[in-house]
């Protein structure tokens, strides 16, 4: 076969490739159709996991943060507002500081119980997810990063958090208190189908494979982790975690940088479990700190930092035993531990462009953390009522992923 005809053979049998990855995409999925396997049951057999189609390619398959560096700001966001926002979940209000004087330069309204500000996949709109307790009430409101400033709300039921897929052509809304997932239009949020996720009480956070083939969601209340495929739309599996050690409230989730596993931050077990993806088993523990809560990676992507609330309770008390703990990836050991002098409740966050700030929420003490990752020194700003998911902007990365900046 001469070259041109190669050619030709290998550019059709791409398209197919896509056209079928495409049609299984388009499958319509009825709210509810999705049956799952009882927790602790292993996951079942399925072919090799296909690459999800039209998803931009991993630079280095070593490293899937490799395109998050420091300060690889996208063309998309270097003309951003350096902002930090950050939810109010019982003021009903986004505050906004300016990272570089610490000072709170704007506050805005927003929808009942905010709880997490997620990066749209095109970078272009930093999404509030306003998850009311009457339910009916939920929304999601807009915020536009080159002005700081919010638009109006659209009507979404219980938006606890919210993820993308990993071409961008649907949010995935995570419908906690239903036990849900539901696939809307990334810019407009009307829904195109749900898929139920029995026994997964507390879904809330979520990471995507290497391939983006699937994605397994934390399930706060049952102890467990869900798998699922995204080529396929389904549920593979749940995964309970082992009550020996201790686990039972996992809460973030991070991939390795090499994608060959999950670290699981787990607020009864007091550290991060190690979850082999692809086989979905847990394969290690890591002990970090009390009530481990939050994950971020380090700019190099050598370092997760942990942040771990300082109770294991949901709504605990004021000055408890927080901090971060820094695990070292290919080691999988903690390397270092940084205490909140008085005590504090760091929970949910973001590193900053340049990698050398943490920046976490205060949960239970009403202020925002600022840790240098190279001193593990930590400034506080007094903020409203119960902060929680801020983010940084911007960020860098080529597309997000969602939650408070899972960018890629």
């Amino acid at each position: 076969m001469n070259p041109a005809m190669r050619t030709r053979t290998a550019s059709l049998a791409a398209s197919k490739i896509a056209l079928l990855a495409l049609a299984l995409m388009a499958a319509p999925i009825q709210p509810g159709a999705a049956q799952s396997p009882h927790a602790g049951e292993k996951t079942e057999a399925l072919a090799p996991p296909t690459a999800f189609a039209g998803m931009p390619p991993v630079l280095d398959a070593h490293n899937l943060y490799s395109a998050t560096g420091a300060d690889q700001l996208s063309a998309a966001v270097r003309d951003d507002l350096p902002r930090v926002y950050v939810p109010e979940l019982r003021s009903n209000d986004v505050v906004v500081i300016d990272p570089r004087t610490l000072k709170i330069v704007d506050r805005f309204a927003v929808g009942r119980n905010p709880q997490h500000i997620v990066p749209s996949w095109d970078l272009r709109t930093l999404w509030v997810t306003n998850n009311s307790e009457h339910r009916k009430d939920g929304s999601l409101t807009p915020i536009d990063p080159k002005t700081g400033k919010p638009g109006k709300p659209l009507e979404v039921d219980d938006p606890y958090n919210m993820y993308f897929m990993p071409d961008g052509s649907e949010a995935i809304v995570v419908a906690e208190a239903h036990e849900r997932l539901d696939f809307r239009d990334p810019h407009t949020m009307a829904l195109h189908s749900s898929l139920a996720v029995p026994g997964c009480k507390g879904i809330n956070h979520a990471d995507f494979s290497l391939d983006g083939s699937y994605a397994i969601f934390t399930c706060e209340f049952t102890g467990a982790l869900a798998k699922i495929d995204l080529v396929h739309r389904k549920v593979v599996g749940l995964l309970t975690l082992e009550k020996k050690d201790c686990g039972g409230m996992p809460q973030d989730i991070r991939t390795s940088p090499d994608g060959s596993v999950f670290f699981v931050a787990d607020m009864l077990a007091d550290g991060v479990f190690v979850i082999d993806g692809e086989h979905f088993v847990q394969v290690g523990k890591i002990n970090t700190g009390t009530g481990a809560h939050g994950l971020y990676p380090s700019r190099d992507g050598k370092q997760l930092y942990v942040a771990n609330r300082g109770s294991n309770k949901v709504h605990g008390g004021r000055h408890g035993k927080g901090g971060v703990s820094v695990i070292d990836f290919a080691t999988r050991q903690v390397v270092a531990n940084w205490p909140i002098p008085g005590g504090g409740s760091p929970d949910m966050g973001n590193v900053s462009a340049d990698g050398t700030q943490l920046w976490l929420s205060g949960r239970f003490d009403d202020e925002v953390y600022v840790f240098d990752t190279r001193t593990g020194k930590v400034q506080r700003i007094p903020v409203g009522l119960e902060p929680h998911g801020l983010t940084v902007w911007p960020q860098p990365g080529r597309y997000s992923l969602g939650h408070t900046g899972n960018l890629r």
